[in-house]
């Protein structure tokens, strides 16, 4: 018994020893083995690729977005098997499977489809200006928003669509468009517009909006006119002193230039080319009603479109025709021929005074320095030389308000070349009998803005409605220059500029 007791012992002993060994033996830990996964993500429907797109991974590595050029990376990648899920909004989700080598890279190409929603949006809210508000116009910015809960990052795109009045004449301003404000242009004055939204989800699913409305107010009372070209196209536009009531009356393919007021203040003249010859046309001062005057046209040498003036009553116009001067009433009705020029000379330039009831027009010969003033009165009679052929090309004759003066431009510098060219053009008046010459543009009293600056042009000179001042347009002397147009005391003082990029002003 002893002797079992002391073998079992033993064997315990033997086992201890055995397990504690087996425990101190080494146990190897396998190495984490990394790897790269970089991938892009593009639209399914054009293959562009989508900026932020949401990626995720599976094991967890790190959640990103795509760049701009819908690229992603994920670094740091344990090897083995790898799902990868790329998101985005509107956007089919997509899980992609790939395996991850060590110090490898993996690329991937995922394709996002549209998530084409049957559901129609909810039409678009609160617009401005608010239903039924007066706005000012000619221009008018109209704007909404999308629902409650709808995101300006949803893929909604908009159609927007004006309707005139009562009239039902609908304009669309916007197409298929993500923005939600758009800018109404040459709207009338007076007048009631209605305009309706419709709003489209990715699926193509639609809403309008209710029928919004709101009314132009009254028409501003602009003094000064004058023609704009921008990008090729030559218009007419009417303004305030400051610009900040600029409204654009024309708006055509062809050149309408040259308005004038008349002097009962309630249509504006002004001539194009719409029927491929410079004819004389009115329209109101909102430049609604458009009537062609002429048949025919105010055309000749160097005169396109520039020969004409308003009668002082505004009953009828003057104008100038190749060798013929002609009086229309303003319904085209009425034509007169009240003079022909002298043997190869074509009138131009024209105007009417009611203050002794006389008119004085330029001639000119088949070289636009070759220059005359003629006085004649009203009715054709008396034509007599006012100013005869002088060194440096003559323009743009008128009146003074009360009759007595005329004003008109010469260049001093006495240029000549093929192209009409003139280097130093100034603005003179004079009384009708020559005497009392001064040159407005050499100024006096020596102020930086007295006198001309050198290099320029003074040209298409008139008189403000009270007399006091000159409205006239300042241009470089190289040819294309932009004109401007400005405003001088009759001595030369206080020049300021009033529009840029315009020419042939007009102020009643």
């Amino acid at each position: 018994m002893f002797l079992s007791i002391r073998s079992r012992t033993l064997w315990l002993l033997l086992v201890i020893s055995t397990l504690w060994l087996t425990s101190c033996e080494d146990n190897p830990v396998e190495p984490v083995l990394f790897g790269k996964v970089t991938g892009t993500v593009r639209d399914a429907r054009n293959n562009q690729p989508l900026a932020n797109a949401s990626i995720t991974s599976t094991p967890a590595t790190s959640s990103i977005v795509t760049d701009a050029q819908g690229n992603f990376e994920l670094t740091g990648v344990p090897t083995g098997r790898l799902t990868i899920v790329a998101t985005k909004v509107d956007y089919r989700s997509v899980t992609v499977a790939v395996t991850v080598e060590n110090e490898a890279a993996v690329a991937v190409a995922i394709v996002l489809e549209k998530n084409l929603s049957t559901t129609p949006p909810s039409p678009p809210v609160r617009p401005a200006p608010a239903d039924q508000a007066t706005v000012p116009g000619p221009d008018v910015k109209l704007e909404w928003h999308p629902a409650a809960g709808v995101s300006r990052g949803d893929s909604l795109r908009y159609d927007v669509v004006l309707y005139q009045g009562t009239s039902g004449a609908a304009r669309n301003l916007l197409t298929n468009s993500p923005d939600t404000t758009v800018v109404a242009k040459q709207l009338n004055y007076n007048t009631t517009y209605f305009w309706q939204v419709t709003v489209r989800n990715a699926g193509g699913s639609s809403a309008r909006s209710a029928l919004w409305s709101f009314r132009t107010g009254a028409q501003p009372d602009n003094r000064y006119l004058f023609a704009r070209t921008e990008n090729g196209n030559t218009d007419i536009y009417s303004s305030n002193e400051t610009g900040t009531t600029l409204t654009r009356l024309t708006a055509s393919p062809f050149v309408e230039a040259n308005p004038r007021l008349s002097p009962n203040r309630d249509r504006i003249a002004y001539t194009s080319n719409a029927t491929g010859q410079f004819q004389l046309y009115t329209m109101n001062r909102d430049g609604s009603d458009v009537r062609q005057v002429t048949l025919q046209p105010v055309d000749g040498y160097f005169n396109q479109g520039i020969g004409y003036c308003w009668s002082p009553d505004g009953g009828q116009l003057v104008y100038s025709s190749f060798n013929k001067l002609y009086r229309i009433n303003r319904d085209g009705t009425g034509l007169v021929l009240l003079a022909t020029a002298p043997a190869e000379r074509h009138f131009r330039e024209v105007d009417w005074t009611g203050q002794g009831n006389r008119v004085v027009v330029q001639t000119v010969g088949v070289s636009i320095y070759d220059s005359e003033f003629y006085l004649l009165n009203a009715d054709g009679s008396n034509f007599t030389q006012l100013i005869g052929n002088v060194p440096g090309r003559l323009d743009s004759p008128s009146f003074s308000v009360e009759g007595q003066r005329i004003i008109y431009t010469r260049d001093v510098d006495a240029f000549n070349d093929g192209a009409g060219r003139q280097l130093n053009a100034h603005i003179f008046t004079q009384n009708l009998d020559g005497s009392g010459l001064i040159d407005v543009s050499a100024g006096s009293g020596g102020t930086a803005n007295s006198t001309k600056p050198a290099g320029f042009n003074d040209i298409f000179p008139r008189y403000s409605p009270d007399g006091a001042r000159i409205i006239f347009v300042q241009v470089n002397n190289v040819t294309q220059s932009v004109p401007d147009i400005f405003t001088v005391d009759l001595n030369g003082r206080n020049r300021v500029k009033l529009f840029d990029n315009a020419t042939m002003p007009d102020w009643k």
